[in-house]
């Protein structure tokens, strides 16, 4: 009894709680006044409706997904008195000038520290062309190169992944930089702290960036004070204040980490207990991540050090943190490597392009692991165009959802993939979390970005394109033998499903580019 009164107490006055208890003061102060007007209700319903109507035409001359507007527009029109009010306060998507401006210069930073070696990619270009038009479209859209010289390992757990990452982290001499989602307490964060504490003794530059949406319930407010009185530096990026916000929806997704400017992890992968499967949340926890060394490392730690000093207004000379030797090891690594990152103030879907590229350029086969399916119409055309024209294209998602109602949503995605001749298979044991593309043998992506629209149009993301890499086999053997633990959903099942629950998911799916 004692326990559960703890238990309680504690989520009472937890940060998520006292968060949601002062956004609810807010909108009831904001429904006081029309209350107490009520008199004039007819005054007020007009200038609601106005302010709807202006919110409409705002969402329609707007460059986002068209599947993102249309979720927007049904509640304003169904309920003119507040949709408007509530899209300004939590659909838009807008940021100041001021904020665009500084914004910019994140992607000119990179753009200063990131240069395309012409004879790396022309050499790409006569061995296969269709790999190069994918990545002049990185070069050009996200400002990131193509590089050879860098050796690519692909861990397909949670647990190799923390390995790895504490091998690396113990070598490092310079610098470590860390920028991840989520950030929580316990044996794998306490171990890489226990690390970056020891190599701050040392003298090395260690920096930590983690989003305080993504820590909202994992860690307390000020942890960062913590960080720093460790002589660890700290960002915490968009602090989460509770007031009604259009900056709420821009999260930085992103999972980095860099040792050094020649060694750098991302992948699917946050600092929390349950990636390892140490705390057991939704079954078996499957998640992937890639460590890349060598050249193309250089390009994480732009990306890392572009964010900081966005966040620290600080202009620090990139060339001081360039790795020395490091590269020559790699020099006769096998194929092509280009990171590349997403940033939803741009108009540019660019996770979503990398995915419709390498579907659109597939010839044989297309091997998708993804936590959830929530589809725009251009990619469920492009995966059932694929599938019509014979191509073998198998999607593993979830059988234990992490959340049932995005889970719904996923799952309403199957029928018309099945009936197009997609194959869609449910991992058994638990929850799988990894953002993998295999494609013929040639092609591979691991990296942060979700099939879902929050991660493709909302969030700063970040990935690694590979070309002719071993990392590209293993991706595909690790997509089969994950494939053995999971059931197919045929048509016959997605037929079975009983009205009502089919009824429920196409609501929720409505709502899909809010969840």
């Amino acid at each position: 009894m004692k326990k559960i009164i703890g238990k309680f107490f504690k989520l009472l006055f937890s940060r998520l709680c006292l968060v949601g208890f002062t956004i609810l003061i807010q909108i009831i102060l904001l429904l006081i006044p029309i209350f107490y007007f009520s008199n004039y209700y007819f005054y007020i319903y007009v200038i609601f409706s106005i302010l709807s109507i202006v919110a409409v035409l705002c969402i329609l001359n707007d460059r986002s997904n068209p599947a993102y507007k249309i979720v927007w527009i049904l509640p304003i029109v169904v309920f003119p008195m507040f949709g408007g009010l509530f899209y300004i306060f939590f659909g838009l998507n807008k940021v100041s000038p001021r904020t665009k401006k500084k914004l910019k210069r994140i992607g000119n930073k990179m753009a200063a520290n990131l240069h395309q070696n012409k004879q790396t990619f022309e050499y790409l270009q006569n061995q296969d062309l269709d790999a190069a038009n994918q990545a002049r479209y990185l070069i050009k859209h996200s400002g990131c190169p193509l590089f050879q010289n860098t050796k690519t390992q692909y861990l397909k757990t949670g647990e190799e992944k923390f390995i790895r990452l504490c091998k690396e982290l113990e070598k490092a001499e310079r610098y470590i930089f860390l920028e991840y989602f989520i950030i929580q307490e316990g044996i794998m964060w306490n171990t890489v702290l226990e690390i970056l504490v020891r190599k701050a003794k040392q003298g090395i530059d260690i920096r930590v960036i983690y989003d305080d949406v993504g820590c909202l319930r994992t860690l307390p407010l000020g942890y960062e004070k913590k960080l720093i009185s460790y002589g660890i530096k700290c960002c915490v990026f968009n602090p989460f204040i509770p007031i009604l916000s259009t900056q709420l929806n821009n999260r930085d997704h992103r999972k980095i980490a860099v040792i050094d400017g020649h060694t750098a992890f991302t992948g699917g992968i946050n600092l929390a207990d349950e990636y390892i499967n140490v705390r057991e949340r939704f079954g078996h926890w499957k998640d992937t991540a890639i460590v890349v060394q060598g050249a193309a490392a250089w390009s994480f730690t732009v990306m890392f050090l572009s964010l900081w000093g966005y966040l620290k207004r600080s202009n620090e000379n990139l060339d001081e943190f360039r790795p020395t030797t490091q590269n020559v090891i790699y020099q006769h690594a096998q194929g092509f490597v280009q990171p590349y990152a997403d940033s939803p103030l741009d108009y540019e879907a660019v996770g979503e392009n990398v995915y419709l590229n390498l579907i659109g350029t597939a010839e044989r086969y297309i091997y998708i692991t993804t936590p959830y399916l929530i589809l725009d119409n251009e990619m469920q055309t492009a995966l059932c165009n694929a599938a019509k024209r014979g191509i073998d294209i198998r999607i593993i998602t979830p059988h234990i959802p992490d959340k049932w109602y995005v889970h719904s949503v996923t799952r309403s995605n199957y029928q018309i993939l099945v009936e197009s001749g997609v194959k869609i298979y449910e991992y058994l044991p638990g929850f799988i979390h990894g953002k993998t593309f295999a494609v013929d043998d040639k092609f591979a992506t691991v990296g942060t970005i979700n099939l879902d629209y929050r991660s493709l149009f909302l969030h700063f993301e970040c990935g690694v394109w590979l070309y002719d890499t071993d990392s590209v086999y293993d991706i595909k053997d690790d997509f089969l033998t994950t494939q053995q633990l999971c059931e197919e959903i045929t048509l016959k099942k997605c037929l079975s499903v009983p009205w009502y629950i089919h009824l429920g998911r196409s609501i929720l799916r409505i709502f899909a580019p809010m969840l």
